[in-house]
């Protein structure tokens, strides 16, 4: 019988103190880490019993849910796991949970070639090597750009729930420029991801303005599942990004048409990886340096993709666009010459 959401927060909380050596464990200790574990993740304040705990460890210890986890009482008072290294979340899978993998990854495979799965193709591939190395005992063969630190990502499931089933939801959240977090209730329509980092786009309270906001920067989140929301009557998300490099775009927003000079030597690289998909290839030059143009909405993400490129790459308009590359360079070529 799979365990419930509220157990599996216990098992991760016990698992979690017992992977800290700093600390010594007793049942107590235990149960307040579990107690405020519920309460943190589902509001539950009523705590739970020292038997409830003591089920937990048995069941931890069990080969029931794969665990094995191999947790000793020393000191006749201290709970810890013998191997200092062990963790729950590194239990192997066993071979009835590779057999279901296994039939669920050909499964989705057959969807592959379907326009409406396309995204999936990334997801299909993790789930297929890590099958593989799983039953073969290999490493794997394909590593997916991740970042394993970043923070906001528990706030992903709650958020795309929120959206769904269109609650409004409560933010505490700072941003980068502001010097303290502000709070506020906040209609989310859209979850984003882009180089790694996940935004939700929506708008703040009775505002008009489209926003999106980084997940990362969120500090604390409540649904309000009994508040009246406001519908998406600002944005088609289907159209939206389309004339977009990155995530930032008001409403208002107005695609360019913007002209650069790209190198010899970075030209392949950048003809065969467009920085947008209306790239256009404009002239071919003697010296075998190209003209490309593409026409997106000007913001900060292009304006870094512009300075990875920043001895390859010669902004020819719109004016405004090469004014503010030109002020930019300049500060930064100052810095350096200052160290000198």
């Amino acid at each position: 019988m799979p365990a419930n959401r509220n157990a599996l927060i216990r098992y991760k909380t016990i698992d979690n103190c017992l992977r800290n050596p700093y600390r010594r464990w007793t049942l107590e200790d235990l149960v307040d880490a579990c107690s405020d574990a519920l309460y943190e993740y589902e509001g539950i304040d009523k705590g739970i019993s020292k038997r409830t705990v003591q089920m937990d460890i048995q069941m931890m210890r069990s080969e029931k849910l794969g665990y094995n986890a191999p947790i000793v009482v020393y000191e006749n008072k201290y709970y810890k796991y013998e191997d200092p290294e062990y963790s729950i979340t590194q239990t192997p899978l066993n071979e009835q949970d590779l057999k279901m993998m296994s039939e669920a990854v050909e499964v989705l495979r057959q969807f592959k070639g379907f326009s409406y799965f396309t995204e999936m193709s990334e997801i299909i591939n993790r789930l297929e090597d890590h099958v593989a190395s799983a039953r073969m005992k290999t490493t794997p063969v394909i590593d997916f750009e991740k970042n394993e630190s970043l923070k906001g990502l528990d706030y992903l499931d709650t958020i795309y729930h929120a959206i769904v089933n269109e609650h409004p939801i409560q933010l505490k959240y700072r941003s980068f420029k502001a010097r303290s977090a502000n709070s506020f209730i906040f209609y989310p329509y859209l979850l984003k991801e882009y180089r790694n980092r996940w935004f939700v786009y929506g708008v703040r309270g009775n505002g008009r303005i489209l926003q999106n906001l980084a997940l990362d920067r969120i500090q604390s989140l409540e649904v309000l599942p009994q508040e009246h929301y406001i519908k998406n009557t600002f944005f088609d998300p289907n159209t939206f990004f389309d004339d977009l490099v990155g995530v930032t775009k008001n409403s208002g927003s107005v695609a360019e048409k913007v002209g650069f000079k790209v190198a010899a030597a970075e030209a392949p690289y950048i003809i065969t990886k467009p920085i947008h998909r209306s790239q256009q290839l404009v002239e071919r030059l003697p010296d075998g340096s190209v003209i490309l143009e593409i026409e997106v909405v000007i913001n900060h993400e292009l304006e870094r993709v512009f300075f990875g490129y920043v001895d390859g790459i010669e902004i020819l308009y719109p004016k405004t666009l090469v004014e503010l590359m030109s002020r930019k360079l300049e500060k930064a070529a100052k810095q350096y010459t200052k160290s000198k």
